[in-house]
This record gives C-alpha cells, structure tokens and sequence, in this order.
C-alpha cells in the first residue's frame, strides 16, 4: 500500500535529476570563453548593512553612477526568493583590457544624496556584484573614529575609485577580487552639496590554477584545519551522546524488560496470585486511539513530508548542486521539491486517520495541507509587508508571488488529493497486538516530573547537544556571511539527530507506560519534536550573544523564519518519535499474552 504515492516520488527525482544536471553545469560558472577585449558581463546586485543579512536593497538605490535605463538581468524562482536584483553595472571591465583610473561619471552629490551615503557608510553597507558569474564585495565608505566615543564627532568617508584585480587563465575567468584606493576619499561628515568623480581600475593576472578549480576558493574557508576540528569535535560529541544513549537503553531497558517478560511468563495459576502491575497492567488501554485524531493523522503525515524533503536536500547536496553562491539553488529546491513531495503527507495523513478509524477524511486532508503552509503563508505576508515597507529586496513582486501560488494550486494541492485518496483506499486497519477495553483506565496521579512539559524538557535536551556546535556553522551561514560546504558532516549529524530523538522518546514512553499512564501517543510526538524548541532558544542566544544583528526589520525575518524552521523540526522529529515508539510499544506487547 505504502506504493500509492510512487508517481509523486518518481516525479521528484526526476527533477531532482534535473536540478543536480542544471547544478553541474552551473557549478563551472557560466563556462564562457573570451577573446582578448571582449566585453564580460558585471551584474551589480544589491547593497545593505553587513551585519543584517536580509536587510538588502537594489544597488541603484544609493545614489551610485547609474545608466539612463537600469537594465535588469532575468532571473529564476531561486533567485528571486533569494533576494538577488541583478542589474548592468556601471563598469565595463572587457577581457585582459587593463584599465587604470577611468572616471565613470562625474555627480554633484546633494545635500540628500550625501546623508544617504553616510547612513549606509555609518551601518557598514556592503555591495555585492558579479563578474561571469564569480561573487565580489567590497565596503562603500569607513568611518573613522580617532578614539573618540561620540559619534557626532566621527568622521565618515566614501570610497571613489575602486580597483578590480582579475586572475585568467588561457580564455577564462578564474577568480576576482576588489579593493579600494584609500587616497581617494569623500568626505561624507558635513550635510553640504559635494561634487565627486567615481573612477575604476583593473589589473589582469595569469594564473595556473585550472578552470573547474575556480569555486574552490570560496569553500575552502570551511575547510581549514581548526574548522575541521570543531566539525570532528561536534561529531565524537554527538557519537559519544548516542553511545551513552543506546548503553543506557541496553543495560537498564533491556534488563527491565527482560525481568517484565520472565514475571508475565509465568503460568496462569503464579499471575493469579499476583495483582498485574507496570505496563502490562494497562495493555487494554495502550492501543486505545488518541485525542483530536485528524489533527495527530495531519501532524504525522506532514511530518513525514517533510523529512523526505530533508532527505532529498541533502541528496543534492551531497551530489554538489548546493555549491557557494550558486544562486537560489536551495530555495528552488526547497519549493520544488515540496510541491512534489506533497503526496507523501496526504497519503500518510489519511491513511492514518482511517487506520484510526476517522471519518471525514476531506476534512483531515484540508488540515493536513494548512498544518505548516498555513503559519508559514502568515508569516511570509507579514514579512513581505515589513520588507515593502522598507523597500528592501526581500519584498518579493507580485510576479513571483503569482508564480508559488500556482504551484501550490497546480502540483502541491492536487498531489495532496490524489495522496489522500489512495490513503483513504489502502484500507489497510490499525495492527494492535492486544484489545482495546470498551472504557478507559483512569491513570494513577503522577508526580511532577512525570508530566507532559518536564518530559519534553528531557526529551529535548538530549538531541540538541548532539547538534548544537554545528548549529553556530549553520546559523553564521544562513543569518551571516560565513561558507558552509561540508554536507556530509551536517548528513552525519542529521543521522545522530534522528536516532537520539527515537532512542530517548522510546525510554520516555517506557518509563511512561510502567508508570501505567496509557495516553502515550501524544506524548510521544511532543517529546519528539521538542528539540525544535530548543533549536528556537538557540536563536535568542545566537541573535543577542553571537551576532551583531539590529532593527526592526532584520528582527522580524530572524525571528519569524526561524520560528517556522524550527515548527518544521517540531513536525519531522515528532513523527520520527512517535515512529520509534509505536514500534517500541507495539514489539514489547507482542511479546507478552494479553488476555
């Protein structure tokens, strides 16, 4: 029955296929060859503050040199997502034609103009271009403090001649770098009209390095020795947690449960004189079905959606389509392969719900596709509004918006559907080993420890410091302007997420049952998915204690996004524990004669 949804999965890798064979082309850079002075394209893409990450606008708002007409550069889903606005750039930097300070225009700064440059200067705005695909960025302006504390008597400068430095090799483009002639400065500090002439230069170098070697340089940064050693380090960290996991589970569950099934194996005439206790005491109550069933059936099929989309990035991954700076690759992957991935949520939900015994499964299936669209679309249009509001890159036009709205309506939402139906007609029923009593046990009271939240607490701890060095290399690649390329460190680490999550959730619910509290079904998917709420207290810490991150804007994104990451590791990790459990719970009571 699990082979419903086969069409939606062979539809994925078909355009994972795609993806990876459009990624490896890419990832030689646009693979151009030059003649000598022929022109090579520059495109300027956006500027911003350096240390707010999502804060970016389009390059021409600056008051920079600009064309009479902006043309702007076509750009794919990825892109668009990913907040690039790539346009002409004012310089024209023709193979192995060297160029030694060309004036690129001559402006008379304003009053206005010279108050917009030294607010950017003031907030380190960085700019970002790139030439035949290869990144560069540079500083517009310093700020030069002469060790005084106020900032009114600071002075601030803009950079006006920039200088290009160019590697090549035979007819190719190899590497790129840019830097500033600190002679040539502006003063920025007073409001007066200021009159400035921007030049540039450009300096060609021959250099072996080959062709398919030229993005090596920008991943190497996260291959240096001392970051290998902490990524080694997170990892005999985490091993070290799952060997001290599984030999508790070995030596104190297994012994347990070993003593369990000695005592219930005795004959019938030894059980009678004895009351039953533990677990086995409430073995017609365990497979009694949960509370807001369609609501669990939905938390678990999305769940499971949204592990085989993890599962399939770091296929690409592995495979190097994510390459540095290959340009919305990730978020054209993250948005594709959802929409195709979205079979697997319906058929799990519904198929589940029905094992359940559910009845409205249309309902159940609507529930299933809102259950993390649904807070995902809310954040994203208060977010979008904030970035329009600032007039910042993030705001995606209508034009892109249009387009995710019709692949939900066209691919996500129909695959749903046709999920959900074979779901409702795999007919498969729920595989209880013991009958469930017509009415239910009250549970003896607990002690506080016992409860939902400190068990979460538990369960939630565990996995998070089996991933939590490598969460700081993740956050300064998402939220920063670090490189992280070592995939299949980040793959290993996901593999010790996952089975610390299933192993403490299986003890958990142990501990539970013989403390013969039936209502483990719940229970086991919070305590699952509560190292998503860990992951988000990492964020605060991260945001006040590691970054240098400010203002209403960059706050919002911070804060919103990664709030539905971590509701995305809340549903993935929950459904790995139930998983874990149910076949844990399901094991224990084969094993034994329930009457």
């Amino acid at each position: 029955m699990a082979a419903s949804p086969a069409p939606a999965a062979a539809a994925a890798l078909l355009v994972l296929l795609a993806l990876a064979a459009a990624g490896g082309v890419a990832a030689d850079g646009s693979d151009h060859r030059y003649k000598m002075n022929e022109p090579v394209p520059l495109y300027a893409n956006k500027v911003g503050p350096f240390h707010n990450p999502s804060e970016t606008y389009r390059y021409f708002d600056l008051p920079f040199c600009s064309p009479e007409k902006v043309r702007e550069k076509s750009e794919a889903l990825g892109e668009v997502l990913n907040g690039d606005r790539l346009v002409d750039a004012p310089y024209k930097l023709d193979f192995r034609l060297e160029v030694e300070s060309k004036a690129v225009c001559s402006k008379k700064l304003t009053v206005e103009d010279v108050v917009k440059f030294r607010n950017a200067v003031a907030k380190d705005y960085y700019f970002q271009m790139y030439y035949d695909d290869l990144p560069l960025w540079g500083f517009i302006g310093k700020v030069e403090k002469g060790g005084k504390a106020d900032p009114s008597e600071w002075k601030y400068y803009l950079y006006r001649h920039i200088i290009f430095d160019i590697l090549y090799n035979n007819d190719r483009v190899i590497e790129i770098n840019v830097h500033t002639d600190q002679s040539a400065l502006v003063d920025l500090t007073e409001d007066k009209e200021t009159n400035v002439e921007f030049l540039y230069s450009v300096k060609w170098k021959e250099t072996p390095t080959p062709f398919e070697k030229r993005m090596e340089k920008y991943s190497s940064s996260s291959n240096m020795p001392h970051h290998l050693e902490v990524h080694w380090f997170s990892i005999i960290n985490s091993c070290v947690t799952v060997l001290l996991l599984t030999g508790f589970l070995a030596t104190i569950l297994m012994r347990v449960l070993k003593n369990d099934f000695v005592k219930y194996a005795h004959d019938e005439e030894a059980a009678d004189d004895q009351e039953e206790s533990g677990w086995k005491y409430i073995h017609g109550d365990v497979f009694r079905f949960p509370k807001n069933k369609s609501l669990f059936s939905a938390a678990l099929g999305t769940g499971t959606q949204l592990f085989a989309l993890t599962t399939f990035i770091f296929l690409l991954a592995l495979v190097g389509v994510f390459y540095p700076y290959n340009r919305g690759a990730l978020f054209t992957a993250l948005v594709v392969i959802y929409a195709l991935t979205s079979g697997i949520a319906g058929y799990v939900a519904t198929s589940f719900y029905c094992q359940l015994e559910g009845t409205n499964w249309v309902r159940n299936l609507l529930l299933t596709g809102c259950l993390f669209c649904g807070p995902l679309f809310l954040t994203f249009c208060f977010l979008n509004t904030v970035a329009i509001a600032y007039s910042a890159t993030a705001a995606l036009p209508f034009g892109t918006i249009c387009v995710i709205v019709l692949i939900w309506t066209l691919v996500t939402f129909p695959l749903l559907v046709l999920g959900g139906i074979a779901g409702k007609n795999s007919k498969s029923e729920f595989q209880a080993p013991c009958r469930t009593t017509k009415y239910p046990r009250e549970i003896p009271p607990l002690p506080w420890y016992r409860r939902t939240v400190p068990q979460m607490a538990m369960a939630g701890f565990l996995p998070f410091s089996a991933i939590y060095i490598e969460l700081y290399y993740i956050f300064a690649s998402v939220w920063g302007h670090r490189i992280y390329t070592i995939y299949s460190i980040l793959f290993i680490v996901f593999i010790i997420l996952l089975i610390v999550t299933a192993f403490i959730t299986v003890a958990l619910t142990y501990f539970q049952l013989a403390a013969e509290d039936h209502e483990w079904w719940w229970r086991s998917f919070l305590c699952g998915g509560s190292t998503g709420f860990f992951v988000y207290g990492y964020c605060l810490y991260y945001y006040y204690a590691r970054s240098d991150m400010s203002g209403f804007m960059q706050t919002s994104f911070f804060f919103g996004y990664m709030a539905c990451i971590c509701y995305a590791f809340f549903l993935m990790l929950g459904m790995v524990g139930f998983r874990a459990a149910l076949f844990f719970v399901r094991h224990i009571y084969k094993s034994i004669k329930c009457e």
